[in-house]
C-alpha cells in the first residue's frame, strides 16, 4: 500500500521487488529535507527489451531498471540526479541496479535552474557494448575494400603492441584487450574480396568472426611472407606518417621487424595508410547515430549540473572544486574523458587572460563570486565514441534573475556565428569554401568571430575536415581542401568577442561547442544548443 505525504517530494510506503534484486531508496528534497520511500511489491509489472518499468499506484512514482548503474566495487550508495530531485540508491554488485525517476511534481522550489527536467540514461554494461561494438565492426569491415580501392591499397597492417596499443586496433578488430606482444591485422585486397587475417600470440575465439585465425597462431614471420607471396600487393599500407596520432602509431622497431621478415621488395612499396585511415574514421555509420545522441545528453547533464547551485556556491567553491566533481560525476555514470575538462572565467573590471589567441584556461585557486561569468570545456568517452561540448554560465548578483542585457546580446552574437556555420555546409564543399563564406558573412554583420571546429566521433580532435581559422591564416591549402563527407561528426566550436556595457565596454568572449552531424541540409545539432547563461546563485 502506497501513501503519499503532505510534503512534496516525500512518499511512504514498502519495498518494490525487481526480479531477485531488492532496493532502498530515499528521496529527499534540495534542501536536505523530506520523506522516505521505500517499497515491496509481488505485483505483476511489464518487462519488454531490457526495460522492467513499474508505476506505483496513485502517485508520480515510477521505477525502472537500469543496466548501466552496476558495480563491481560495491559503496555505501550512489547518488542519482534525477528530475531535479536527489535519490540515493544502495550500490549492488549484480548487473540489476534499482535507480528511481521522480517526476517534476517533486522538483524543490531552490532545485537548480541548469538541471534538466527529466533524463533517463540505459547505457550497456561493458559485454553489451563489446556486442554493439561488434556489430558496428561487422559494417565498417564492408565498407573497407571499397576504400582500400580509392586509395590504391592492396593490403593494410596494423600492429598492436603489447601495453602499447595502436590507436585504430578497437576500430578494425573486436574491442578486447589483445596481449600478444605483437598482435597484426592484415587487409588484402585478393582482387575478388577482402581476406582478413589475425596473427595474434594467443588464440581469440571472437577474432574468428572477423578474421582468420587459427586455434594454433603461427608467428608472423611466415605469415606475412606468405601472404604477400600469394597476392603479391604493389602497394602495402602502414600506420606510419600524416598530421595526427591515429596515422603514425608504427614504432621504429616495428618498421625495422616488418621490413626484415617481409624482404627489401616489399619494403619498397610500403606506404602511408594515413589518407585510408581518414576515410574510415570519418565515416560513419547508422546504428552509432542514437548512441551518440545519448553521450551528447549525457555530457550535457554532467555540463549544467556542474554549472549549477548543486555544485557551486559563490564566494566559497574554487574553479578546482567544479573540476574535481567533473571527474566525480563520471565515474558516477561510468563513462571516462578523453582531456582534463577545463574552466575559463571572466570578471567585469579585470583583464582576461588569453593563451595562444584564446581565453586562457583559470587557475584552480580562483574563486567563484557573483558577477562572474564561467566557461566549461568537457568531453566524456564511452562505446569507442567522444563528446566535446562547451557551455557558458553566469552567477547572479543579489537582485537579479537573470544575465545583465549586454551579455545575452553577445550571446546572440555567438548564436548568430553558430547558424550560418551550419547553414552554409554540405557534403562535397570544401572546408575552406564553408570558412570563407561563414566569416564573410560575420565580417558584414561586424562580429568579431573566431571558428576551430574539428571533426569528432571515435576521436575528440578525429579524422576529417577542419573548419579552422588557423588552417586558413596559414594558407594551408591541403587541409583547407578537404571536403566534407555525408553524415559526417564535427564539433562545431567557435566564439565571438563582444563588448558588454554593464562592464565599461569590456570584451566577453562567449565560447560554444557542440555536436553536429552532416546531410544535405547543414549540420544538425546533437542536442538543442545553448541560447541563454546557465544561472547560478541569487
Amino acid at each position: 500500500m502506497w501513501s503519499r505525504s503532505d510534503c512534496p517530494g516525500s512518499w511512504t510506503g514498502g519495498t518494490i521487488r525487481l526480479g531477485w534484486q531488492r532496493g532502498t531508496v530515499e528521496a529527499r528534497r534540495g534542501g536536505g529535507g523530506g520523506g522516505r520511500v521505500a517499497w515491496v511489491t509481488d505485483q505483476a509489472a511489464s518487462c519488454t527489451d531490457r526495460s522492467l518499468v513499474w508505476k506505483a499506484p496513485d502517485t508520480d512514482l515510477s521505477i525502472k531498471e537500469e543496466s548501466m548503474l552496476s558495480s563491481i566495487h560495491p559503496s555505501p550508495q550512489r547518488r542519482v540526479r534525477w528530475n531535479q530531485c536527489t535519490a540515493l540508491a544502495p550500490s549492488v554488485t549484480t548487473v540489476l541496479a534499482v535507480s528511481v525517476a521522480l517526476t517534476a511534481a517533486c522538483a524543490p522550489a531552490d532545485a537548480p535552474r541548469a538541471a534538466d527536467a527529466a533524463f533517463e540514461f540505459d547505457l550497456p554494461n561493458w559485454s553489451e557494448q563489446v556486442t554493439l561494438r561488434e556489430g558496428w565492426l561487422e559494417r565498417r569491415h564492408e565498407m573497407l575494400l571499397p576504400m582500400m580501392r580509392q586509395y590504391d591499397i592492396d593490403m593494410w597492417i596494423t600492429v598492436n603492441e603489447e601495453f602499447h596499443d595502436d590507436p585504430l586496433t578497437e576500430y578494425i578488430a573486436p574491442p578486447r584487450p589483445y596481449t600478444g606482444n605483437r598482435d597484426i591485422f592484415v587487409f588484402v585486397d585478393t582482387g575478388e574480396e577482402l581476406r582478413s587475417v589475425a596473427i595474434t600470440g594467443y588464440s581469440e575465439v571472437n577474432l574468428k568472426r572477423f578474421f582468420e585465425s587459427p586455434d594454433e597462431p603461427r608467428p608472423a614471420s611466415q605469415v606475412l611472407p606468405e601472404l604477400y607471396a600469394i597476392y603479391s600487393p604493389q602497394r602495402i599500407a602502414l600506420n606510419m606518417d600524416g598530421r595526427k596520432g591515429m596515422t603514425r602509431s608504427l614504432t621504429y622497431a616495428t618498421y625495422g621487424y616488418l621490413s626484415d621478415i617481409m624482404g627489401p621488395e616489399a619494403t619498397s612499396r610500403f606506404v602511408s595508410a594515413a589518407d585510408l585511415i581518414e576515410e574510415y574514421l570519418d565515416t560513419r555509420i547508422p546504428e552509432e547515430l542514437e548512441a551518440y545522441r545519448n553521450l551528447v545528453h549525457l555530457t550535457e547533464v554532467i555540463a549544467k549540473r556542474a554549472l549549477s547551485d548543486e555544485v557551486i556556491e559563490p564566494g566559497v567553491t574554487t574553479i578546482g572544486d567544479v573540476r574535481r566533481w567533473i571527474y566525480n560525476a563520471m565515474w558516477q555514470y561510468r563513462v571516462g574523458t578523453w582531456f582534463q575538462p577545463d574552466l575559463r572565467h571572466q570578471r567585469g573590471g579585470r583583464p582576461n587572460d588569453t593563451s595562444r589567441g584564446f581565453l586562457a584556461v583559470a587557475p584552480e585557486n580562483w574563486v567563484i563570486e557573483p558577477g562572474d561569468v564561467l566557461h566549461l570545456d568537457v568531453g566524456i568517452s564511452y562505446l569507442g565514441l567522444d563528446t566535446d561540448w562547451q557551455k557558458m554560465a553566469y552567477v547572479l548578483r543579489e537582485g537579479e534573475s537573470d544575465a545583465p542585457a549586454g551579455l545575452q546580446a553577445a550571446m546572440a552574437n555567438t548564436n548568430a556565428l553558430q547558424d550560418v556555420l551550419t547553414s552554409a555546409a554540405r557534403p562535397g564543399l570544401t572546408a575552406g569554401e564553408v570558412y570563407d563564406a561563414t566569416m564573410a558573412e560575420m565580417d558584414s554583420r561586424l562580429i568579431k568571430a573566431q571558428i576551430y571546429s574539428h571533426p569528432l566521433g571515435n576521436h575528440g580532435h578525429g579524422m576529417g575536415p577542419s573548419i579552422d581559422f588557423r588552417s586558413a591564416q596559414r594558407g594551408e591549402t591541403a587541409r583547407q581542401s578537404k571536403r566534407l563527407r555525408d553524415g559526417s561528426y564535427i564539433s562545431i566550436e567557435l566564439n565571438t568577442r563582444t563588448p558588454v556595457p554593464e562592464w565599461d565596454g569590456q570584451e566577453v568572449y562567449i565560447m560554444m561547442e557542440d555536436p553536429a552531424h552532416l546531410d544535405s541540409e547543414g549540420y544538425h545539432f546533437f542536442r538543442p544548443r545553448q541560447e541563454s547563461f546557465y544561472l547560478i546563485g541569487g
